[in-house]
């Protein structure tokens, strides 16, 4: 794919045309887009307000009937495909713009920066949120798992090319964990730590896929859940208050998988969605679910 790109470049500066400047100029807008309307969401959910929440009430939360995450037309967070015409479509099909391809890549980051804007919120974590978690990469690279498992488990509902689209999903993941890894100051052995990192991600998508199997007990996915993301050791027990959280991320996590199923292929692989809301409900919207 790169060496694509590096000659599709080559021939553009050669044109040299006002034209193909502003060509250009149009190029990096596409590229750059996706990420600043994904962005919005997650700016928005940090410029709130949340010291006047009232008391989180777990016991209350995901437990609505299942529905489609996909963003309806119009809505400023969905990212459409750029429409040329004329010359400045045909130079674009030249450089593969329109390929299989480039369309999936641009798809799948889409999707990742919904799966980090999710992550991200902080009505996940202390002093904000419903899990009342410590924000460290522990707990995020978990939490990003388990989103990504999520994600992924959906996409084997659409056969081989959701598998190939998994694929460029894995490796802007891949990439966007090594950068996270060097940002909390490991430079030294990093290949070790990302071999290591790798193992964890396999090993929490098995056990997450063994926990929604018809055979498994209920309890399975809360304790996957607790061993995975919540415990620091993988062992200890969860007390009352812990043990809250973790049915409700459980909770949480069904019901995605159950809202994805829901959510039409188009919106899956171009990113045309959004994870449902982590905000504390009021009891008469618990209700009325």
């Amino acid at each position: 794919m790169l060496p694509r790109w590096s000659r599709a470049a080559i021939r553009l500066y050669k044109l040299g045309s006002q034209n193909n400047m502003e060509l250009r100029r149009d190029f990096c807008f596409v590229a750059n887009r996706s990420y600043e309307k994904v962005a919005v969401a997650a700016n928005d959910s940090a410029e709130k307000d949340f010291s006047t929440k009232p008391e989180v009430q777990l016991n209350k939360m995901f437990w609505t009937k299942p529905c489609s995450l996909d963003l309806p037309q119009g809505s400023p967070l969905r990212v459409e495909e750029p429409k040329y015409e004329g010359i400045r479509h045909i130079i674009f099909k030249l450089l593969l713009f329109y390929s299989k391809e480039s369309k999936s890549i641009r798809g799948a980051n889409v999707v990742y920066r919904r799966i980090v804007s999710q992550v991200d919120k902080p009505a996940i974590y202390n002093g904000f949120g419903v899990f009342n978690m410590e924000k460290t990469f522990k707990t995020t690279f978990s939490l990003l798992v388990l989103h990504m498992w999520l994600y992924l488990r959906r996409l084997k509902e659409d056969g081989k090319e959701g598998v190939e689209f998994g694929q460029y999903l894995y490796e802007i993941y891949n990439h966007d964990v090594e950068l996270r890894v060097s940002k909390a100051g490991v430079n030294l052995l990093l290949t070790r730590w990302m071999k290591d990192l790798e193992k964890i991600f396999y090993g929490n998508i098995v056990a997450y896929d063994a926990a929604m199997l018809p055979e498994a007990k209920y309890d399975e996915l809360p304790n996957v859940i607790w061993r995975n993301i919540f415990s620091d050791d993988g062992l200890s027990k969860p007390n009352d208050a812990a043990m809250g959280a973790v049915q409700a991320m459980a909770r949480y996590a069904r019901r995605e998988c159950s809202c994805l199923s829901l959510t039409d292929k188009e919106s899956i692989l171009s990113g045309n969605f959004m994870f449902s809301s982590l905000e504390n409900p009021r009891y008469d919207d618990h209700v009325r679910g």
